[in-house]
């Protein structure tokens, strides 16, 4: 009896220490990237899509004669006790991409900005304004670029992008990184070109993920990290299960004691 108790003990120690350990297959990033004999960068500049808010300012040496190509700033009036104050915020607004791809700007009128990167809709404007005002200076920004980032990670959600360029992992990071139970090797990423949905299953162990296309994202791009098949499968369970699991330990535990 003492030798039958012990052994079951003894197997599920072994048991939950072969379940417990990870290998480093399974959760390290890009894997034998000193054999990635080249890094060839495939970032292809952000192109505008219908749906885009574009911030567009337009300035020169005399700041009077671009006026005219500036929307006007909203503000926002303070309240304080009941009386409202001098100063105010003010909300930048911006262009909306109609579905047909174009804008409606000041002075201008319509102008197509679909499929133009924000270089390419400087250069146009700035070539079109040059008519009326000397050397105008134009700035262009995507207002809405954002990115959502699903499944096992720390802190789903979407997130807004400053610039015109993020990286699959530095989306990840936004939302704090892959939790243990993300697959690695099976991360989704989910974009729309002219209407049309394309999608890319991509293995974040493995270093050529650097040279994927999908590496850089594009505005509105979804990422999905699917949870391993522990986690699914855990899903089927009890919640309870651990404690359960613990219980039956201690039971054993003490029975060992008892028949000693």
């Amino acid at each position: 009896m003492k030798f039958n108790y012990q052994t079951i003990l003894l197997g599920i120690s072994i048991l939950i220490m072969t379940v417990s350990c990870v290998p480093r297959k399974k959760i390290a990033y890009f894997q034998e990237i000193e054999n990635l004999n080249e890094y060839q960068i495939n970032f292809k500049p952000v192109t505008i899509k219908p749906s885009d808010i574009l911030s567009i300012t337009v300035s020169a040496a005399n700041m009077e004669s671009v006026i005219p190509f500036n929307l006007l700033m909203i503000s926002r009036p303070l309240i304080s006790r009941g009386e409202m104050l001098t100063q105010s915020n003010s909300q930048e607004i911006g262009y909306l991409v109609d579905t047909e791809g174009k804008i409606n700007f000041p002075v201008l009128g319509e102008i197509s900005v679909s499929g133009l990167d924000t270089k390419g809709l400087r250069d146009l404007l700035t070539k079109k304004i040059s008519d009326y005002v000397k050397d105008p200076v134009v700035n262009v920004r995507i207002m809405n670029f954002t990115v959502s980032v699903l499944g096992e990670v720390a802190r789903p959600g979407t997130y807004t992008v400053s610039g015109e360029r993020i990286s699959l992992p530095e989306a990840l990071g936004l939302a704090g990184d892959m939790t243990i139970f993300g697959q690695r090797n099976n991360v989704l990423v989910i974009r729309e070109n002219n209407g049309v949905k394309h999608y890319k299953y991509l293995d974040l162990s493995d270093a050529n993920v650097l040279n994927s296309e999908f590496y850089y994202l594009q505005q509105h791009d979804i990422i999905y990290v699917e949870p391993n098949t522990a986690q699914r499968q855990s899903s089927s369970f009890n919640r309870n299960s651990s404690v359960y699991v613990s219980m039956a330990s201690l039971l054993i535990s003490v029975l060992v004691i008892i028949f000693r």
